[in-house]
């Protein structure tokens, strides 16, 4: 009777995991239809030979480890609590570690490929310090791991994730590249959002941006260093780099100095902003072509930083990484490259570790009061730290254009 008991509430707790097993497995076959019944007629009139569409689907199942899948049937999850270096600790992004590794190996990289680096910037007109820092940031210089298979990546993110579209885009672009029998399938492997190779574009970046950096008629970013450089070039100066100039100068903001004038869309000359007080940190002047040109405040963890004057190449940067911190730490990094310069003068404050949610929070109660955060989204971008900072001084408080728990009171409006 006792074995015949544990032998019972053995099936019952198998029962569920059976039931999953069984859930998947009908997901699966709804995948392979929908990749023959929906993909392929698209991929086929996207120019895909059906040789090419059946060689980067063999043996493809869906990858249930991916984040933001939504099976079919299912409800999307809520958004969950997580704190990220974007919204909690801008310090982080700077570790001593990080950034004393990239800028060591991209000294290293800098002489090995230093002819390259040399055709690159003759080509493009970015400096070779950018390019290298951006190949550092997204793949190590080529030495990190790329693992996925992309089409078992965006062939699960297109079937089944919250960006559902956006990844079947990819997708047929995925195919495009396969077809165009510059790279084997096999061997298109991405990270786990589906970005491939060692500059890590997505598929249709890779279709207007990858370039030939060795003269073989190719674009691998894959296995090629220097077509991983060209194609980094390529791709900042196809989006506006504006060759002589620099990214930005870290300065010194002073206190009669408002911190909500940070932003793209509130420039003013950069011998305006002399005039105001700022100051490089170093002492030394602003290069002279620089001060009649625009210049914009950048306060990533607004008075608890360091401050940036940065120049629309900054902004250029952002369009390879939407963050801050990214264009931040790959204008740094290349200068450490080139020009040996240390670590920022000012040093990152202790902040309040905030879940994401408590930043959206914030955000609402902002949107409430009229103030325009860039979307509730609990990621403090430029116009979530300005917009605290006018709240800050409509409210008689010294503004630090960053969010803290005392702010939490905004949740409320």
């Amino acid at each position: 009777m006792f074995t015949r008991l544990i032998l019972f509430a053995l099936c019952l707790c198998l029962l569920p995991l059976m039931a999953t097993a069984q859930n998947r497995a009908k997901v699966e076959r709804q995948f392979q239809t929908w990749l023959q019944q929906d993909i392929w007629p698209e991929a086929k009139t996207a120019g895909v030979s059906r040789r090419t569409f059946k060689r980067a689907f063999s043996d493809v199942a869906l990858n249930w480890d991916l984040p933001d899948l939504v099976p079919p049937g299912a409800r999307p999850e809520g958004p969950k609590q997580q704190r990220q270096a974007e919204f909690g600790i801008p310090a982080k992004y700077f570790s001593p570690g990080a950034v004393q590794s990239a800028s060591t190996m991209g000294r290293q990289m800098a002489r090995m490929h230093a002819t390259t680096l040399a055709q690159v910037e003759a080509k493009t007109g970015v400096p070779g310090r950018i390019v290298l820092a951006i190949w550092g940031r997204e793949s190590a210089y080529g030495r990190a791991q790329i693992p996925h298979n992309v089409f078992r990546v965006l062939g699960t993110k297109a079937f089944m994730s919250t960006r559902a579209s956006y990844f079947r885009a990819e997708l047929i672009a995925a195919l495009q590249i396969a077809q165009g029998k510059q790279v084997d399938p096999s061997t298109m492997k991405s990270s786990w959002a589906g970005a491939l190779g060692q500059p890590q574009f997505m598929p249709r970046n890779y279709l207007e941006y990858a370039a030939d950096g060795n003269g073989d008629g190719r674009a691998d970013i894959w296995h090629s260093e220097a077509d991983t450089l060209m194609s980094i070039g390529y791709f900042l100066a196809q989006h506006g780099w504006q060759s002589g100039r620099d990214w930005g100068f870290e300065v010194t903001l002073p206190a009669a100095v408002s911190c909500a004038l940070e932003g793209p869309d509130q420039g003013r000359t950069i011998a305006d902003w002399e005039k105001l007080g700022i100051k490089r940190v170093s002492g030394r002047a602003f290069p002279a072509m620089e001060r009649a040109e625009q210049g914009f405040l950048m306060l990533p963890a607004g008075r608890h930083g360091p401050a940036f004057l940065v120049t629309r190449n900054f902004y250029v940067l952002k369009d390879y990484n939407k963050s801050d911190l990214y264009a931040l730490f790959v204008g740094h990094v290349g200068d450490r490259i080139q020009y040996g310069v240390g670590d920022f003068t000012a040093r990152w404050d202790r902040l309040d570790r905030l879940y994401r949610s408590d930043v959206a929070a914030m955000q609402r109660g902002l949107e409430a009061l009229g103030h325009d955060v860039g979307g509730a989204d609990g990621l403090v971008g430029f116009k979530t730290r300005r917009s605290l900072g006018r709240w800050q001084e409509a409210t008689g408080t010294a503004p630090s254009c960053f969010p803290d728990r005392s702010m939490k009171a905004l949740a409320s409006n």
